[in-house]
């Protein structure tokens, strides 16, 4: 068998592929133009999910795109670490009634924007729905245009993680080839299939030895949940372990921004690439979702 880069990348690009709704009917105007939502989520801690989401995001504004990162884990902010940022002000303070979205918004690398989580504050770990719909009005109002909404979830399957996940329009599933990673991103998977009826996810398998080990996690996943679950998962790429990202980490630094020719960094960039150029299924998949009000204006204008 030829487990050359190539090849393996071939085969990765076939994974995808398959599965693939090719629905004409949504218009090329809607997909220019709507954000896209996405929640990036794991079963379990560990598996360098925040990491994930910071460099995909810093890779995606180097390409140009105007993304937005709300840190959703709001008893133990992280993203503001990864990033080496001192937020003054997060989203207690927003529940809070003290300051609004606009207000907490802080800047990061290439423009990006994040809406940090408060650590240590277990006020607001629970959301009510009062609550939640206070964040869904908040982002609603706010003026700023974004191309991508990226929802850093806290990791397991609480409460919380569960509603950012059916609010966003995309769920991205981060594991490794752990076998209790896998476990837990397969229980999480069906938790949001058999009690909140989510059919499609999108998965990323981190810290790989070699590329066949991310598709063999993939293999795995599909051929239970195959069996078992009603729901699609596309495959949507893979990252290499580097010790590199433990340095990047320790640095306050995005590794694509401190390795930028590294192969893990080319991992990112890729894995961003494939990100906006996945095709929109649906303008909306049903339930309350951020930033719903003008989604639907947009494919009424289309």
């Amino acid at each position: 068998m030829n487990n050359s880069p190539s090849a393996v990348q071939d085969q990765a690009d076939t994974l995808r592929a398959m599965g693939k709704d090719s629905d004409s009917s949504v218009s090329h105007s809607y997909q220019e133009s709507a954000t896209r939502v996405y929640a990036i989520t794991s079963g379990k801690g560990g598996v360098g999910k925040t990491a994930v989401v910071a460099n995909i995001a810093t890779a995606m504004a180097k390409i140009g795109k105007k993304v937005l990162i709300l840190d959703a884990d709001l008893g133990l902010a992280n993203i503001d670490v990864v990033f080496g940022i001192a937020p003054r002000y997060n989203l207690n303070h927003f529940f809070s009634g003290e300051h609004d979205l606009s207000s907490i918004l802080v800047d990061g690398p290439h423009g990006i924007k994040i809406l940090p989580a408060g650590s240590g504050v277990q006020n607001f770990t629970r959301l009510t729905s009062s609550q939640k719909l206070k964040l869904l009005d908040g982002l609603d109002q706010m003026h700023n245009d974004f191309d991508y909404v990226l929802i850093d979830t806290e990791a397991g399957i609480s409460e919380n993680v569960t509603y950012f996940n059916t609010a966003a329009q995309e769920i991205l599933v981060v594991t490794t080839p752990d076998p209790t990673a896998i476990t837990d991103a397969y229980a999480l998977m069906k938790l949001l299939s058999t009690q909140y009826h989510e059919k499609r996810f999108n998965l990323v398998v981190n810290q790989i030895q070699h590329e066949n080990e991310a598709l063999d996690v993939y293999r795995k996943l599909t051929m239970v949940s195959g069996r078992y679950l009603d729901i699609s998962i596309d495959f949507l790429g893979s990252i290499p372990a580097d010790r590199q990202m433990t340095e990047a980490i320790r640095k306050q630094r995005v590794i694509v921004d401190l390795y930028p020719s590294s192969k893990i960094s080319a991992a990112f960039e890729n894995l961003a690439a494939t990100i906006c150029s996945e095709k929109v299924v649906s303008p909306a998949k049903g339930g309350v979702q951020f930033f719903w009000k003008r989604l639907l204006d947009i494919s009424r204008r289309g």
